[in-house]
């Protein structure tokens, strides 16, 4: 494992960015009209949509909860998304990446204002290239914020990963397949609360830490990208008095 060069002489990965760079994001806010809210984001090659529906009444009753709203996600990779068709069918990993998404999300919603009602967050992945349950879950986190869903936080998510050797910051999807370790994060930034945590691969407690301190810079970086797009999104270009400065300060950091 991990035989192949992805990082040359020059520290320049496969894709040309150094190893503390993040991929370009770009994220959309508000791109299906009968969702209640949804989001779409490209963060790298990956492109994946997001909608949220509810709060609303649960289907069928006897799941709803007395004393809380009850979360369910659903992660879907199109036939087309990967280099070779993909069955339509929902997979392991994607029963798996749907549990992991509700986990991840779950803590930042206060779910307690919802009493025997259900929110649904639907998340298709269109094209996938490496990090896409990190890319989901951050767009699914602005999917819920546009619904208007009281939110303690949002949440951030980005990886960091083993490659030759090196600790990488976002591992794209060669990375992801040649590499020795993928640690993807979410991660609540104003609350400094990490909601998901998986490591698929070996790393020594030096490199663990590291990872994970990567990894969680990588989420604050993420966290701007989505604040700036639902200020952008609700506020156009006149932001609130202060937080133009506040973003220009945090691009800086």
């Amino acid at each position: 494992m991990d035989q192949t060069i992805l990082i040359d002489e020059n520290g320049k990965r496969t894709d040309g960015r150094s190893i503390d760079d993040l991929r370009d994001v770009k994220i959309t806010i508000g791109v299906l009209k009968n969702a209640d809210g949804s989001a779409s984001i490209e963060f790298g090659k990956n492109k994946i949509m997001v909608a949220v529906y509810g709060p609303r009444e649960v289907h069928p009753k006897h799941m709803a909860l007395p004393d809380r709203c009850v979360l369910r996600c659903r992660y879907h990779m199109s036939p087309f998304s990967t280099d070779t068709r993909k069955n339509p069918a929902p997979s392991r990993r994607e029963v798996e990446i749907s549990k992991v998404m509700r986990e991840a999300l779950e803590p930042a919603i206060m779910l307690e204002d919802y009493p025997r009602a259900a929110i649904d967050v639907f998340v298709e992945v269109l094209q996938a290239d490496g990090g896409s349950r990190c890319a989901g879950i951050a767009a699914a986190s602005v999917a819920l914020a546009d619904a208007g869903v009281n939110m303690k936080d949002l949440v951030a998510a980005c990886a960091a990963g083993k490659v030759n050797d090196k600790i990488v910051l976002d591992i794209n999807d060669i990375e992801d397949k040649e590499g020795s370790a993928d640690m993807p994060v979410a991660y609540l930034p104003n609350l400094e609360q990490i909601t998901l945590l998986q490591l698929d691969g070996i790393l020594n407690e030096s490199q663990f830490n590291e990872c994970l301190e990567k990894a969680i810079h990588g989420c604050k970086m993420v966290y701007e990208i989505q604040r700036k797009a639902l200020i952008e999104k609700y506020f156009g270009n006149d932001l609130p008095e202060g937080e133009e400065k506040e973003l220009e300060e945090n691009k800086e950091n």
